[in-house]
């Protein structure tokens, strides 16, 4: 993949504080460029504040990157790093550049493309451009990226927020931090509008490759178990259509086996796109939704579009951000207070009913 603009900045201010200065010649070397490229890399970065350069040479702020370099009002710079900036967290992104907006702060992005091995190296990116503080969604992926990828987070120099991730309880990473979705609420609005119905236990449809995905699968237990529910049928796991075409016929294939036995009635899909695929198939097989089958989407970020509007679980990702980014500024503020204990934040999702589960 090639590298960004904003990639290259982070690897030439990285250079540069650790040696304090470099020869912009050796800087080329370093990173793997032409001369003409990293003078002009120098000339915006310089420009902003956040290199002094003088003959042929670059050096680091005496003081840091410059004051101007905050942004509107010299207010604070707040690094945001997120695993995409599409679908899920789009939402999450505009709300918390809408916070630092009104508290006059400058947000940067950088996305690790969900490599989690990535999210290290955009946080030093971050610090060296003159991040104040981080807004972090780890691009974990699996219930062991936490471990493999997440120490460093614990020994940031700067206030840091968690968006969207829960550590494992008692790990370094607990004592962050953070603002979440309570996506257990979100599986249990689900279970008990579909049972509320008149359904049996509903089917649950879902991914494994995210910690929503993860945190649906578990909800869902800890639905069952709240509502009294037993006689569950088998979860069907899903890598999605988009990624894995054959894994998603076969989980189509046992939904619709389900649903013709006269098993199941009723499902919860993780997320909206597998949803929107899935309704699309079972109507080429002869199963109408919602006729056949209620069903329920989870994300709700294009369930609505669907030929069918979905109803969907909606977590709040525009006040994540928004919330994210308001706590992290209260920690950047003069008047902090030292004492003031950490936050975990559960935002609840809400239930948006539409069309495929009423008859």
């Amino acid at each position: 993949m090639r590298e960004s603009a904003a990639e290259r900045h982070d690897r030439l201010l990285a250079l540069v504080r650790e040696r304090g200065s470099a020869r912009v010649s050796d800087l080329a070397g370093q990173l793997g460029v032409s001369p003409v490229t990293v003078r002009r890399d120098v000339e915006t970065l310089a420009e902003r504040g956040l290199l002094d350069r003088v003959h042929g040479s670059v050096s680091w702020p005496e003081n840091g990157p410059a004051a101007g370099a905050s942004g509107p009002g010299n207010g604070p710079v707040i690094g945001l790093i997120a695993p995409s900036a599409t679908y899920y967290f789009a939402e999450v992104i505009r709300g918390a550049h809408e916070a630092a907006a009104r508290a006059g702060a400058r947000l940067v992005l950088r996305i690790s493309d969900y490599r989690p091995e990535e999210d290290k190296a955009r946080a030093e990116g971050l610090l060296a451009a003159g991040a104040d503080g981080l807004l972090i969604a780890p691009a974990w992926r699996g219930a062991d990226d936490q471990a493999a990828y997440g120490d460093w987070m614990a020994r940031l120099p700067v206030p840091a927020v968690l968006l969207e991730r829960t550590p494992a309880p008692g790990s370094p990473l607990d004592d962050l931090d953070r603002v979440c979705s309570d996506h257990r609420h979100g599986v249990l609005l689900a279970v008990r509008h579909l049972v509320g119905l008149g359904h049996g236990t509903p089917l649950l449809v879902a991914r494994s490759d995210s910690p929503t995905a993860l945190a649906v699968r578990s909800g869902y237990e800890d639905a069952l178990a709240t509502l009294g529910l037993s006689d569950a049928p088998p979860m069907i796991g899903t890598s999605g259509a988009e990624h894995d075409p054959a894994r998603f016929e076969e989980a189509m294939a046992e939904v619709h086996k389900a649903v013709v036995s006269g098993g199941v009635t009723a499902a919860l899909v993780h997320n909206d796109v597998d949803a929107i695929h899935l309704v699309q198939r079972l109507a080429e097989l002869g199963v109408r939704v919602p006729e056949d089958l209620a069903l329920i989407a989870y994300d709700d970020e294009v369930a609505a579009l669907g030929d069918i509007p979905l109803t969907a679980v909606a977590p709040p990702k525009r006040q994540i951000g928004r919330y994210a980014t308001e706590l992290l500024v209260s920690r950047l503020g003069p008047l902090q207070d030292d004492d003031e204990p950490g936050q975990h934040l559960a935002l609840l999702p809400r239930l948006r009913v539409r069309s495929s589960t009423t008859r």
